[in-house]
Formats: C-alpha cells, structure tokens, sequence
C-alpha cells in the first residue's frame, strides 16, 4: 500500500467471511482434465493440491477472465505473489478457478499487509496482536493450541490483507515477521474469547461505537476515543477539487446526470449536492456523491484520479466520509479528514503513540477499551482463500521437490486453467 495503512478489516458482525464460498468444493458434477494435460495423481477431478519444497514456496501469478469496461485504459487485474504453504486449486462450478493455501496460523500473520514494516516497534507489536485477535474472532475459533482452524478466512480487506511474501522482497519485511513471533499466542480477549478488533487508518479526530459504524450490537471495547496521534498520515487532512466538466461526465456514468451539457452551477449545504444546469437540476447527499466520484473517476480521467495531496496519491479521489463541500464558480470542492471506517484501532494513531513512547499494550489499550494483550491458544493450521473467479494460474515452486497430487515436479511451472474442466499442465 504505500507508506500509508492499507485498508481496514471489516465489521465485527462479519464472522463469516463472504467471499470464502468459492473454496468449498463445487456441486455441481466433477469434471475431469482434459486430454494431453498432465496426469493426475489421483484425487479429486475438480482440483489439484500442491505442496511445496522443504522451507520453500510458490510463486503465483493468476489472470481473471476479460470483462468489458467503459474505463479508459482499464487495467486487467492481476494476482500477483509468493504464498508458503500447501496451495489447492479448485474449479467451480462456473469454470473458474479459486486458489486456497493452508498454512500454518504464525505464517499466515507474517504474510499479512496492513501497515509498513518500516513502523516503529510497538505499532507493529499492536498491529500483530490485532490482526491475531481478529482472525480468532472472525474464524469463530475455540480450539485448543495447535488444533487446525476448520473455517477458512479471506485475504482481502473483506477480513485481513494478506499478501504473503513480498515480491519483490522487502528487506524491511523481517521487522513485521519479529513483531508477529514476538508477540507469539498474544491476544485481546473479552469475556474470556479473542475480540474483534477492527481498525482502520486514518482518523478525522476521533473514533466511533461500533453500533454507528456497522450497525452491530454495541460492543464494550469498541468504543469511541479522541485521537491527537495521527497527524502524520497522508490521509489526515485532504483536499479534492472536482471540476463541473468532470463531475457531469461521472454523474452521467451513473444515471445521475443527463446526457448533453456539463453542470453549470452548484450549491452546497446540508449534507447534501446540489447542481444545476438550465431547467435541469439534480442532489444528491455527501454519501452518493462520494460513492459515485469514487467508482467513476478512475475509471474516467484515470490519469486524474485519486488527485495527489501533499506529494502522494490519495488512496480514493474522496478518501472518506468525514468532510465538507464548497463550491466555486466552476467546480466542487471536498475538504476532509481520513481514511477508513471508523471504528476500534486508528493505525496510523498507533504510529504516532509508539512515536511518543507508547507500548504496544498501552496502545491497545487505549482503543479496545482497556483490554490487554494475554496469552491464548492458537490454531495450528488456517486455510486462506487467496483469490477466487480466477481464469488460470502459472505456479512456479521456489526450488526442487515440491509435489502435486503426490507426485514430484521439477523446478519449472505448472499452468492451471478452468473453462469446462481443470487443464493442468507442467
């Protein structure tokens, strides 16, 4: 993510991750591999199973089927990355392929990316005790140490972002691998199970209940704090300016805006948009507005959007919900703070505290309601769907020795690719 905190988790009523339903075997009938694909050892026909050299890896790069887009210079997304652990490729029932690893619990917090490994200690020490919090809590996982974790978890910011290991690597990511071990078994717990503990980037001078950001059952350590501490975010303070000219063309995009001429005039006020050309007139509230620049702008003058502040592109052309708009003779202008949902952890708060001298549990105490870090058991086996509507995978082993279906590949790559049934080739 840039020097900034990526992302955020999701909302504590989220215990089942949404997107972990491709992983599950399809039910529909098991096709087989085609002909001249490699052989099989056996197993399922609708997967293959990998496992890597001794201490070794995978190399993964995954293309997703073409879709057409209406955005200029639309950019094909790609999986990118080098995953430890036992990797599945199963197909689904639409022809796509969905790639889980099974890993142990340890290397998959040592693949997560939710801050910069360059951070002080003690941000990095209040990240992993987070991130192991959550994954417990959302798994739902009550087991005793070393026992596998049945309910697998995502690896977007849907739950956690996990990327594995970095390509290209990142001498910086050892100081995040050191924080994870050293706070090994370490956990937030509320009434005697792991907690939720969400949390996000950037603040806008405060923290919210959870009950008013997700809409969940109040939760005792999760409630609202004033933050001073995240002054040195990128996201802290921001302003973006919207031309009349550009906003019609994304309002048009969204069946807000009439084809023809570009806005000519605007008020703000309220919470809400209003804008105007002629006998035409259309509002829209501060949340529409800020859905529809979002998913348009990009996409429309990509060259554009996220405008830059300060000498780094914005995460979003309008980072977050907590702003202000004024507008000028030509344009709109959003004048905000933040970036995230608003609820539990503010990560680069916690950049800022440890910055002061703060410990990890003084930090985390501080936003989970002054719950601290204890020891807990841990699963020893997670699954993690990597990625899902994948249309094929190359996966190069990180040496000699590693095996698929039981049988032993040499160091060069195995392409899978979906369609009417699994072609595996190598």
């Amino acid at each position: 993510m840039l020097l900034i905190a990526a992302g955020c988790t999701a909302s504590p009523s989220d215990v089942t991750p949404t997107s972990t339903s491709a992983a599950s075997p399809p039910s529909s009938s098991t096709p087989s591999p085609s002909a001249g694909d490699r052989a099989l050892g056996g197993g399922d026909p609708a997967s293959v199973r990998l496992i890597p050299p001794s201490g070794g890896s995978f190399l993964v790069r995954g293309t997703f089927p073409f879709a057409p887009s209406p955005c200029r210079d639309p950019e094909r997304p790609l999986l990118t990355g080098r995953f430890p652990g036992t990797l599945r490729v199963r197909l689904a029932a639409d022809g796509t392929l969905a790639l889980t690893a099974t890993l142990p619990f340890d290397r998959y917090l040592e693949g997560i990316a939710e801050v910069p490994p360059s951070w002080p200690t003690a941000a990095l020490d209040a990240q992993a005790i987070a991130a192991r919090s959550y994954a417990l809590a959302t798994t739902g996982w009550s087991g005793a140490e070393g026992d596998a974790l049945a309910q697998p978890i995502c690896a977007t910011t849907s739950c956690q972002v996990y990327r594995g290991i970095p390509v290209p690597r990142d001498p910086d990511h050892r100081r995040w691998v050191r924080a994870v071990r050293r706070t090994d078994g370490r956990v937030l717990l509320d009434g005697g199970r792991p907690a939720t503990t969400v949390y996000f980037s950037t603040s806008n001078g405060r923290t919210y209940p959870n009950e008013d950001v997700f809409g969940s059952a109040p939760l005792p350590y999760l409630r609202g704090v004033v933050e001073r501490d995240d002054g040195a975010s990128p996201t802290s303070r921001w302003r973006v300016r919207l031309p009349f000219r550009d906003l019609s063309a994304f309002l048009r995009a969204a069946d807000r805006w009439p084809a023809g001429g570009a806005i000519r005039s605007a008020t703000a006020g309220g919470g809400a948009l209003t804008v105007r050309r002629g006998g035409t007139t259309r509002s829209l509230d501060a949340d529409d507005l800020r859905d529809v620049v979002n998913e348009w702008a990009p996409c429309l003058r990509p060259h554009r959007y996220p405008a830059e502040v300060a000498g780094r592109t914005l995460p979003l052309t309008i980072p977050s919900r907590w702003m202000r708009l004024s507008t000028t003779e030509d344009a709109i202008v959003a004048t905000g703070r933040g970036w995230g949902h608003g609820a539990g952890m503010v990560q680069w708060g916690a950049y800022g505290k440890a910055r002061r001298g703060w410990s990890a549990s003084e930090i985390l105490a501080f936003y989970y309601g002054g719950l601290r870090p204890v020891t807990h058991p841990e699963p020893g086996i997670i699954h993690v769907l990597i990625a899902s509507d994948l249309r094929s995978l190359r996966i190069v082993p990180s040496d000699a020795g590693a095996r698929i279906d039981g049988e032993t590949l040499d160091r060069g790559p195995i392409v899978v690719s979906g369609g009417d049934r699994l072609h595996v080739r190598g």
